[in-house]
């Protein structure tokens, strides 16, 4: 039973990165509406020793403030889309927390959710996000090339399903037998 506390042990981790992820994403979300809300309202208005913050972000950064904004656009986008995915992550750590065995048809089933979902939703937000800057750079033109196409988890979202597919056998061969695990465990 060495293993099946192993696995208990990175579930509880896995919740818990998934909380901390979750609140990095909130976090995130909320920095990139605070950044397009103060641009809007202070690009032009807001001077720093006679030097205004559209000024300072164009010679620093090296960024047009059309890209400034499609890029916290973006990225307000993906950390919304990574908050959800959290969401379900930890719903599935915390199921198979309290089952006690990743064996069971319901973390099966959960655990393919995840894997489709880990696929779906990154991909969905890259070509949403694509489509978005495209619209945005032919109605603003100065957008420069966003690099957004390395947030896809394909091969994670792949494995999950693979995985899910060995839960499921477990189950369906402890179907009928006592509990091993929870007996073992006490």
């Amino acid at each position: 039973m060495n293993t099946l506390k192993t696995i208990q042990t990175l579930a509880k981790i896995g919740k818990v990165f998934s909380k901390i992820i979750f609140v990095c994403c909130i976090v995130g979300f909320c920095g990139c509406i605070v950044g397009i809300v103060s641009l809007a309202l202070g690009a032009e208005t807001f001077k720093l020793g006679g030097v205004t913050i559209h000024s300072m972000i164009e010679n620093e950064a090296g960024m047009s403030l059309p890209t400034l904004y499609a890029s916290m656009a973006v990225g307000l986008l993906f950390c919304g889309a990574e908050a959800v995915l959290c969401k379900f992550a930890e719903a599935y750590f915390k199921h198979e927390l309290a089952d006690g065995d990743p064996f069971t048809l319901r973390g099966a089933k959960e655990l393919l959710r995840l894997g489709i979902l880990t696929v779906a939703i990154p991909l969905g937000t890259v070509i949403v996000c694509s489509i978005g800057v495209a619209i945005a750079d032919n109605m603003v033109p100065g957008i420069d090339k966003l690099s957004i196409g390395e947030f896809s988890s394909v091969g994670l979202g792949v494995m999950m399903i693979v995985l899910s597919l060995f839960c499921r056998y477990g189950a369906e061969r402890n179907e009928g037998k006592p509990d091993v695990c929870k007996d073992q465990s006490k």
